[in-house]
């Protein structure tokens, strides 16, 4: 993205610590855009990457919010509006992961992914929505994953949780078209990533990129930055795969 692409507009990027979010919220503030990093118990790292774009010359607040819930959302909206009068760009990076088998996986783990990773989405959007639409150029981006496509063992919450995002993305492509907003999904594939567990998906070893390795961060903000800037004002309702080939949609 051109530099400046984004100036006066402002992005929330739910769960930007680190990893991915972190690699968008830096990439939307490297095209002018002044972001809000979320993050839900880790205010060292947030608070880390909002000074990352304060020392590059950009605008960042942090919102520390449990998007799962109702009022977390509707703070995180506000830290926005309040810090920087207006909001532009949504993407919904916020994800837990947790692998399960299906036999053990009880109700309260299946409605903690569920709630983080698609309920957080539609929490989010429907808070940020009145301000997407006075912007007149609104952009909602939700961050899916490869193994909702491919199948996983030990996932079942988190695919669920996750071909959710993408059929959100289709229906609100529908409903939001009126308002001038754009909603897309860019699917990652295996990108390196620092994991709190520690330990690598058990998934990834039944699959393998095409190109030899796997994806950087930058790479999926790259495109995440794309579809927020003003050429990608044609493309609503898609899934788009970032996977060096591991998967074929």
């Amino acid at each position: 993205m051109a530099s400046n692409d984004l100036k006066g507009r402002v992005a929330v990027v739910t769960g930007s610590a680190r990893n991915i979010g972190r690699a968008i919220a830096l990439d939307l503030a490297s095209a002018g855009a002044a972001v809000v990093v979320n993050a839900r118990t880790s205010t060292a790292e947030a608070e880390s990457v909002a000074e990352e774009i304060r020392k590059g010359g950009g605008r960042a607040a942090v919102a520390m919010a449990d998007i799962a819930d109702p009022a977390g959302a509707t703070t995180l909206v506000a830290t926005a509006v309040d810090a920087f009068g207006r909001l532009d760009i949504l993407v919904n990076n916020a994800a837990v992961r947790r692998e399960v088998d299906f036999a053990e996986l009880d109700y309260r783990e299946w409605r903690a992914i569920l709630g983080t990773i698609l309920d957080g989405a539609y929490l989010c959007i429907h808070a940020a929505l009145p301000h997407l639409i006075a912007s007149g150029s609104g952009t909602i981006v939700n961050i899916g994953g490869v193994s909702a496509y491919t199948g996983a063992a030990r996932r079942a919450h988190v695919i669920a949780a996750k071909a959710g995002l993408a059929g959100l993305t289709r229906a609100l492509a529908h409903d939001l078209a009126p308002h001038a907003i754009t909603v897309n999904c860019v699917v990652p594939g295996q990108i390196d990533t620092r994991r709190a567990s520690g330990k690598e998906p058990a998934h990834h070893a039944a699959h393998a990129p095409l190109v030899g390795r796997r994806g950087r961060p930058e790479e999926i903000a790259a495109l995440v930055g794309f579809l927020c800037g003003p050429e990608a004002r044609y493309i609503t309702g898609q899934t788009i795969h970032a996977n060096g080939g591991l998967f074929m949609g």
